[in-house]
């Protein structure tokens, strides 16, 4: 066993290494506290565990099982695996423990975490921390536990597969076993029956069987994934007879199944979905439906035909933009699939034929639909659940049809529509068919709506669940249509996807855009004709932008890339690149190569290559510096005193207390506090307080004093309100002290004050190559001429633009017409522009706001300056936010003209221009002169 070292610091390092999340983070923390107080053994003293646990966390009333056991209640799609990881991780380094096991509920969740246990995988959980990379753990599964794994040192299994080591036996033993395997009573081939468990028999090796040696470890800890599964009576009693010394529960739905459930009683966390979409942790459920659509106009046959037909639509934009994001960000592309929940299993056998039709659109989807549910059997049955599992990678599923709710386990993050069908509002609400769809392909919001949201196909459904919506604690709060009208947020047919490489990539490689994955001839304006490029010209052209890309950090512009020294190493770099690409050489007799291979290119083309590229990238790149701002001390908040305004509209009822004890989901701690004296504050203020100091920007310490006198003065209204009752008070507290504390926090906002700071820059890069870009457009569009008028002008968005002359990239894409158009117009006009470009996204790191990035939506280079513009609707020019960024661009032109000062480049400014000035015949001189902003 390790050394005992802090738990705390240790709890931190672990939080580091796996990048937990704030509620992973906040469990670990509750347990590493708890442990450093409490010693792990097989004869606890559960009285005074639980004595001291309450003192703390009362919400712990008791524990479920023979044993301390702690349920930590967190949201689907949070992350329950992750921290498993975490909490063995933090147990075996502060040495308080080296056995575990780990419990599934189903062959689905045992599959997924025997994987996701495995070293080298790639959700493996103990990725990043060191004790672990050196000591890796012994796996031991329901199927390999009789060979004696983790036992017996004479078995020779590779190091690569399962982690052990035999030479020191001081590694983490994690048993994995799904609760069936615990009481099975299978038997090998040949074997003689027996009543007896398999795990329970006796085994030579070991002189007991294996679970009796499980069960005599001085350590062992069991940690139970989907917990609320584990409370009927066989598989609550094998747990128990395993005697551990520590019960970890992960759960998020926190009670007991069956037609009597209950809340758990041993919950010391609990971080329900509600607060997950709030911290974006998950994505954002939404309800569909057509625009003035009416379910009762048609029949229930036609209407599942709508249904399922919209949420194809859905399913063909999400790819679209999935594939859209993902080069823009050069992200892994997602693929996605749609759930569709049917009835039964006759009902889910005729919706799969139905969709795998020829007349379903076009029968493209034979062959892409998979159908689960428990009638199927034998080849058939596996063939369908390793396609359920494997989902999230086959390329063919499109469609996964189940009959009800999926269970828990199979969570995978490229569900992105569900179509539930002859299902109620509330069975659509709920956690458990929701909940399948709501994590993130990246681990994180995006910003970009269509990659972030879950959408609910529910025509016939859509007023009831809108109703519903309205409820506190619902988790449906957007509404998406769809269909072909202008103004539908996904359309009814598919958009194209443009891919398109910058001018200086299409003149120097050769390489066109592709729409939907077929070349378009680059329209480049007033661009010559490109010469011819051999294919082996091209591919030295993409190696020597491989090569500037790494060279562009030592530069301080690109011009700089025309010394001799520079070419030099740039020829160097191009040639090793070469001789790294160029394939194997033949090693048989007659085996030849077919063409020359890019190692054999001679230095003089390789040169002349590096020359001209460099030549094209001077000429036509925009020099955009790499500029990173931090400022250059801690900004601190402080809130200042003041009177709560509005008291008068507080106005809270006292709630009696059979309906106090029905609403626990806003508040889970209301019924213990109600029913219990012991879970009483002892100053009513205490009620309010302890709610606002939850949040992370008040420092508890610094303002005490001004959280007591908001409070006070909330009290005494209410006191006044009513009569002076303070039996009704002491209620009103209980059950309202989140929405009384949402009272203050939001006034407490309007009086913060911020720490002044100054930032400083640093330019880690003098220019960039530029990157490619990705537009989306309409079906049936085609990219347009920028000088054709447009009749729509609410259609623009859908539209890409051609022809341009000046433009760093063939083809672009505008946000508005009176703005963003008709200023491209302008400046292709304007004969003192020489180049100019729409940023791709993540060119520029900007930051305006608490790690908001803004990105400008213009850069032009004219004869004697560069210029970051914003073109913008007059009504907008006064916001706070577009202020905000104008003062943070204005901050980057500050040192961009720095580091151009010491490099004699041009000097840099901030133009925000309202569209009302932008007009034809307007100069970039003039606008500049009327419009550059300066704080």
């Amino acid at each position: 066993m390790n050394e005992r070292i802090d738990g705390r610091r240790a709890a931190s390092e672990i939080t580091k290494a796996l990048s937990l999340r704030a509620p992973q983070r906040e469990s670990l923390d509750i347990l590493a506290e708890l442990l450093e107080r409490l010693k792990l053994s097989k004869d606890a003293d559960l009285r005074h565990w639980l004595k001291t646990i309450r003192a703390r966390y009362p919400t712990v009333e008791k524990f479920e099982r023979d044993f301390p056991t702690l349920c930590f209640a967190l949201a689907t799609g949070v992350g329950k695996t992750r921290l498993m990881g975490a909490i063995i991780a933090w147990l075996f380094i502060t040495g308080r423990s080296r056995h575990f096991f780990v419990l599934a509920p189903n062959l689905t969740i045992y599959e997924k975490l025997k994987q996701d246990f495995l070293p080298g995988s790639p959700k493996y959980v103990f990725k990043g921390i060191p004790e672990l990379a050196n000591n890796p753990p012994v796996l031991i599964t329901g199927e390999d536990y009789e060979d004696g794994r983790g036992v017996r040192l004479d078995i020779a299994v590779p190091q690569n597969v399962t982690g052990e080591l035999f030479t020191d036996d001081t590694a983490p033993h994690i048993n994995i076993f799904n609760i069936s395997k615990i009481n099975a009573r299978d038997n090998k081939k040949g074997a003689a029956k027996s009543s007896v468990a398999r795990v329970r028999r006796y085994q030579e090796y070991l002189g007991e069987s294996y679970f009796d040696y499980l069960a005599g470890l001085p350590d062992l800890v069991v940690l139970m994934d989907e917990a609320h599964r584990y409370y009927a009576s066989a598989g609550a009693k094998a747990i128990n007879d395993l005697q551990p010394v520590l019960g970890i529960e992960l759960t998020a739905t926190p009670k007991t199944v069956g037609a009597n459930p209950r809340q758990f009683a041993n919950i010391v966390y609990h971080y329900p979905l509600s607060r997950a979409l709030q911290d974006g942790y998950v994505k954002i459920p939404a309800v569909a439906t057509r625009k003035d659509f009416r379910a009762d106009s048609v029949s229930a046959e036609r209407l599942e035909e709508i249904k399922l037909e919209d949420g194809i639509h859905h399913h063909e934009f999400v790819k679209v933009e999935l594939e859209n994001y993902a080069r823009s960000f050069n992200q892994p592309v997602v693929k996605p699939f749609m759930l569709v929940v049917a009835q039964d299993t006759a009902h889910a056998s005729a919706l799969k034929a139905v969709i795998e039709s020829d007349g379903f659109f076009q029968g493209h989807y034979k062959g892409r639909v998979i159908e689960v549910h428990s009638n199927l059997s034998g080849d058939e049955s596996d063939e369908a659940m390793q396609r359920l599992l494997a989902v999230e990678h086959d390329e063919k599923t499109e469609v996964v049809i189940h009959v009800n709710k999926l269970k828990e386990g199979w969570d995978v993050t490229n569900l992105y529509t569900i179509v539930p069908l002859r299902a109620s509002a509330s069975e659509i609400l709920t956690e458990q068919t929701i909940g399948r769809g709501l994590r993130l392909p990246f681990g994180r919001r995006t910003g970009v709506e269509a990659v972030d949201r879950l959408c609910i196909i529910a025509h016939d459904r859509f007023q009831d669940i809108v109703d519903r919506a309205n409820d506190p604690e619902s988790i449906i709060k957007k509404t998406v249509y769809i269909g072909a009208t202008e103004d539908a947020d996904v359309p009814d047919k598919q958009p194209h996807l443009l891919n398109t490489g910058s001018v200086l990539d299409i003149l120097c490689t050769g390489r066109q855009p592709e729409q939907d994955g077929e070349a378009l001839a680059a329209d480049l304006g007033g661009e010559s004709p490109a010469p011819t490029i051999t294919a082996e010209e091209s591919r030295l052209a993409e190696l020597t932008l491989r090569a500037v890309q790494r060279e562009a950090s030592r530069l301080p512009a690109s011009k700089a890339l025309s010394d001799a020294a520079v070419q030099q190493r740039l020829v160097a770099a191009v040639k090793r690149l070469a001789e790294e690409a160029a394939p194997p050489q033949a090693s048989l007799p007659g085996m030849e190569a077919a063409t020359p291979t890019l190692s054999a290119s001679p230095d003089a083309l390789v040169a002349e290559v590096v020359r001209h590229v460099t030549e094209r990238l001077i000429e036509l790149t925009i020099d955009v510096p790499q500029i990173t701002i931090l400022p250059t001390r801690e900004v601190n908040y402080r809130f200042q005193a003041f009177a709560l305004a509005g008291l008068e509209k507080v106005n809270f009822q006292p709630v009696s207390q059979e309906l106090l004890l029905q609403h626990l989901e806003d508040n889970k701690q209301a019924r213990i506090q109600w029913e219990g004296s012991d879970n009483q504050e002892v100053r009513p203020e205490d009620y309010i307080v302890r709610q606002l100091i939850d949040q992370d920007a008040i420092d508890y310490d610094e303002h005490a004093d001004l959280l007591y006198a908001l409070a006070g003065q909330l009290l005494a209204r209410l006191r006044e309100h009513l009569g002076g009752d303070e039996v009704k008070l002491e209620n009103v507290l209980i059950y309202w002290q989140r929405q009384l504390a949402d009272f203050i926090w939001t006034q407490m906002q309007q009086h913060v004050w911020i720490t002044p700071t100054d930032y400083v820059g640093k330019v880690t890069q003098g220019f960039d190559v530029l990157k490619p870009a990705c537009f989306t457009l309409a079906a049936g569009e085609h990219p347009r001429d920028f000088r054709a008028p447009i009749a729509d002008k609410r259609l623009v968005r859908q539209m890409v633009f051609k022809g341009f002359r000046k433009c760093c990239y063939p083809y672009q894409k505008f946000q508005s017409v009176d703005g963003e158009w008709r200023f491209a117009q302008l400046l292709e006009d304007d004969p003192e522009v020489i180049k100019w470009m729409k940023p791709a996204p993540g060119q520029f790191r900007i930051e305006y706001r608490n790690g908001h990035n803004y990105e400008p939506d213009f850069v032009v280079e004219t004869a004697d300056a560069c210029l970051l513009v914003e073109p913008k609707r007059a009504d907008q020019m006064d916001q706070d936010e577009v202020q905000t960024k104008a003062r943070a661009a204005l901050r980057w032109c500050g040192h961009a003209n720095t580091h151009a000062a010491a490099h004699g480049g041009k000097r840099w400014h901030y133009l925000l221009v309202p569209d009302t000035a932008i007009q034809l015949g307007r100069s970039i001189a003039t606008l500049f002169a009327e419009f550059e902003w300066q704080e």
